[in-house]
């Protein structure tokens, strides 16, 4: 719920806190009285008056929720998961903010095993904010550019995740406890390879990692990296669901995605491969 993270949020207009308790109406105010807008479906903008950049369709977040939804990535989501328990060690409550949070399905993933923490979506996406607004009772999900500086309070958060989503190294070292950590996944090289070419996939960075830690490297510093790597064996739904809610359905399109799958025959099996990291404030 909203009035769990309010504590850990601050005002965009003048940096001061909110008031403990459910939001007033359908507004939410700072102390100072600078007041802003809670959806109906429960999340509250908190873009200081600027219009939130666009983030991922409808369709797009359907195809998310209902590809995460079939357990297809569980290895991806149980692998963060136990990185979130080492990352949090003996601490037994806290803040976990997810940095371009999507659904809310990480974080709720990741707040079923930290059970005395609240988490914090943060996302640009309004469809996607509406889902993550009820991912978890122990969630309340904010409309901001995580590109830019963050609505929460300095040294606020225990965690934070970054899960294929864009990242600002400066921000996150701010709002990060000084015991804290980041935790980021990325594809490696091989995810998603047997699709890339007959579907005409976005290829990956080959630097990618090189360019992650110079996104960071002055403000935080690795400390574990692990591998998960795993195969799937999927229907032509599944398959369109998969590249419907990632980067290349912008380029492509629907109809383009249906039509080249049609040529692949069922199951399509393919590679999932990406990197945890966990990162600590320098």
């Amino acid at each position: 719920m909203l009035e769990d993270v309010l504590p850990f949020l601050v005002c965009p207009v003048c940096d001061g806190g909110f008031a403990a308790g459910a939001p007033r109406s359908s507004t939410l105010a700072c102390l100072s009285g600078h007041t802003f807008d809670v959806a109906r479906s429960g999340y509250v903008n908190l873009a200081s008056g600027a219009a939130l950049p666009e983030g991922d369709a409808t369709s797009m977040v359907l195809a998310r929720e209902a590809f995460l939804g079939s357990g297809a990535f569980e290895p991806v989501s149980a692998a963060l998961a136990d990185a979130a328990a080492l990352a949090a060690g003996q601490r037994s409550a806290g803040c976990v903010v997810d940095l371009g949070a999507g659904t809310g399905h990480y974080l709720a993933r990741v707040l079923d095993r930290l059970g005395g923490y609240v988490g914090l979506a943060l996302e640009a996406s309004k469809p996607a904010l509406k889902r993550a607004a009820h991912c978890h009772p122990r969630a309340g999900a904010v409309g901001c550019d995580t590109r830019g500086k963050l609505p929460v309070r300095t040294g606020g958060a225990q965690l934070c995740l970054d899960v294929f989503a864009p990242r600002n190294g400066a921000e996150i070292h701010r709002i990060l406890h000084r015991d804290g950590a980041l935790l980021v996944i990325t594809p490696s090289a091989r995810h998603l390879v047997e699709l890339r070419e007959p579907l005409g996939l976005l290829e990956v960075d080959p630097k990618k990692t090189e360019r992650l830690q110079a996104q960071l490297d002055p403000w935080l510093e690795p400390v574990d990296i692990r591998a998960v790597e795993f195969g799937l064996a999927l229907t032509r739904v599944q398959a369109q669901s998969l590249v419907g809610m990632g980067p290349s359905a912008r380029h492509l399109g629907g109809e383009a995605i249906v039509g080249r799958l049609a040529a692949l025959p069922e199951p399509i099996s393919t590679t999932v491969s990406v990197r945890v990291s966990m990162h600590r404030p320098r």
